[in-house]
């Protein structure tokens, strides 16, 4: 088992945390997204993971908001990242674990993705739309919830908005 410790990013990480996701998703894509929520998302939550010191992982939470509401408390995860040569030995759910238990202490008592329920159901997720959340886009069939507390999201439902630096990023075909 190897030892992992996870931290807040500071200000010196930010080269480490763009070279990790470049790396994991193999694009620029999400290393801008990461400095672009860093400049403009409020709040945030930015963890990264060490392994012997070197940057290997990190995390990134941002508020969203519902369409009906404004304020309910709510996170988006995203993005996650892991180096390709140390992934599958358990840096990113170290990463997932911290960041939901730092949740409650940012404001935020649910945490919405988009990702593999597969994965993610590991970390208590479950898929949005039986509960009447939706988000726009190709990737509502994969939008993803947790209740970090219970009830968290009583009589809410709707339309997921992702802060909108998001929108920015979308991939082009």
């Amino acid at each position: 088992m190897i030892a992992i410790e996870i931290r807040d990013e500071e200000p010196g990480d930010h080269q480490g945390v763009y070279e990790v996701e470049r790396s994991a998703f193999d694009s620029t894509l999400q290393a801008d997204l990461v400095d672009a929520l860093r400049d403009s998302a409020e709040p945030k939550l930015s963890l990264v993971a060490l392994v012997e010191g070197e940057i290997l992982g990190h995390v990134f939470f941002s508020p969203v908001t519902f369409e009906s509401e404004v304020g309910t408390g709510a996170a988006q995860l995203s993005p996650v990242a892991v180096v390709p040569s140390s992934q599958r030995e358990g840096i990113g759910s170290e990463l997932i674990r911290a960041g939901l238990d730092r949740c409650p202490s940012m404001g935020w008592s649910s945490v919405f993705l988009v990702g593999n329920p597969l994965y993610y159901s590991r970390f208590g997720f479950q898929m949005a739309k039986p509960r009447g959340f939706s988000c726009e886009g190709p990737h509502d069939p994969f939008l993803q919830y947790v209740e970090l507390r219970p009830d968290a999201l009583s009589g809410l439902s709707g339309l997921v908005r992702f802060h909108p630096t998001f929108s920015d990023f979308e991939p082009t075909d």
